[in-house]
């Protein structure tokens, strides 16, 4: 009787806090529908990991050292970046660069929504954190779970539970916090700008060429960068090449989805109580959220500067889609511009920007590797 209440009675508070943490992430997976595919298992493998003697993480039984389930997911698939890189084949084949590719200048956005990064880069290290640790913090606000589980897990990886948590928690958070993010820096006159879109098709040969083009690219500014951009364009290339459909699709559902398993219970390795509960998540958390809201304004505030010399006014909400949460973003930015003008439609420009938000964040994750590690 004694060895089947040990569990119970050597349970800690902080522990029991944990499982609470769990149970809320599950929540908000399923109720509040906030990327269920990633808080839906993370907040399972919270609960697991913090039950005391759990068969889930690596235990001494017997004087033997007996590995866990999660531990050896971990050393293969986080500790590697395996399963990051696997998810953004799938999200590459996701991707479509139409949009973009009709309205090229979109990229200026994409870029001018990573300020948030290095913003933060500084303040985390205003504030104490080492600069492989602020870096870490920083790449939080490219709102992009797969690249901050990446550049963590290289430059801090005891950070990775509080950053993972707090990527896609934000990630899911878009809606709430852009809106409110956008007007704090915009008129109300500048949310009705209105667009003029025309659409252009763009050659099935220029959609291959494009993430041909995007790996070299980011492969001379940023060499260390392209196992995140070569897998996304690999995915993409799937996607366009036109005689891999059964590839794309599997990249797509299958991969993506598995893999999108295995991450949310593997990552859960890090929250077990004694690592995840301090001053120093709190102060992550804090910091990832200062990070996402900057990178929104900065978009916003670059948009308002071109403005200045271009005769077409740009909608300045669209600078604000240039963050990698892809395509949340965006749909938030259209309802914006609805609410504010019922027939103000800039969707196709705010996609625009969103996907080249994707390519910039993990050029910026891997600039964060290049000058860090």
């Amino acid at each position: 009787m004694e060895t089947l209440l040990q569990g119970i009675t050597s349970i800690t508070w902080q522990e029991l806090v944990m499982m609470l943490i769990g149970g809320l992430l599950m929540y908000l997976g399923i109720k509040k529908e906030y990327e269920p595919t990633l808080l839906v298992p993370m907040g399972l493998g919270a609960i697991l990991v913090n039950i005391p003697g759990t068969g889930v993480l690596t235990q001494i039984v017997g004087g033997h050292e007996s590995k866990g389930v999660l531990d050896i997911l971990f050393s293969a698939g986080i500790s590697t970046e395996l399963f990051p890189l696997l998810i953004f084949i799938g999200i590459g084949a996701m991707i479509d660069f139409g949009p973009l590719l009709q309205n090229p200048f979109m990229l200026l956005f994409g870029a001018a929504a990573q300020f948030g990064i290095f913003f933060t880069v500084i303040v985390a290290v205003l504030f104490g954190f080492d600069i492989k640790e602020a870096a870490s913090i920083g790449i939080i606000g490219a709102a992009d779970g797969p690249t901050s589980i990446f550049v963590s897990g290289q430059l801090a990886p005891k950070l990775l539970g509080p950053i993972t948590v707090a990527a896609y928690s934000y990630m899911a958070l878009v809606p709430i916090i852009q809106p409110a993010a956008i007007k704090a820096v915009t008129t109300k006159k500048e949310r009705q700008i209105r667009m003029t879109y025309k659409s252009e098709d763009v050659s099935k040969t220029v959609k291959i060429l494009f993430p041909i083009a995007i790996t070299i690219v980011a492969g001379f500014i940023a060499p260390i960068s392209l196992p995140l951009v070569g897998f996304l364009m690999f995915g993409n290339l799937l996607r366009e090449c036109g005689v891999l459909d059964r590839l794309s699709q599997s990249a797509q559902n299958e991969l993506v989805n598995i893999v999108s398993i295995l991450l949310g219970l593997t990552i859960s390795v890090k929250l077990v109580a004694d690592q995840f509960l301090n001053v120093q998540t709190l102060m992550i958390i804090a910091f990832g959220l200062v990070a996402f809201v900057m990178d929104s304004i900065g978009g916003v505030l670059f948009a308002k500067l071109l403005n200045l010399f271009r005769k077409k006014k740009i909608n300045p909400m669209i600078g604000a889609a240039g963050i990698s949460a892809f395509p949340m973003s965006s749909r938030v930015i259209q309802r914006m511009a609805t609410d504010e003008d019922p027939q103000n439609f800039v969707l196709m420009y705010a996609v625009g920007a969103n996907v080249s938000g994707q390519i910039a964040s993990v050029v910026a994750g891997g600039l964060l590797l290049s000058f860090f590690s």
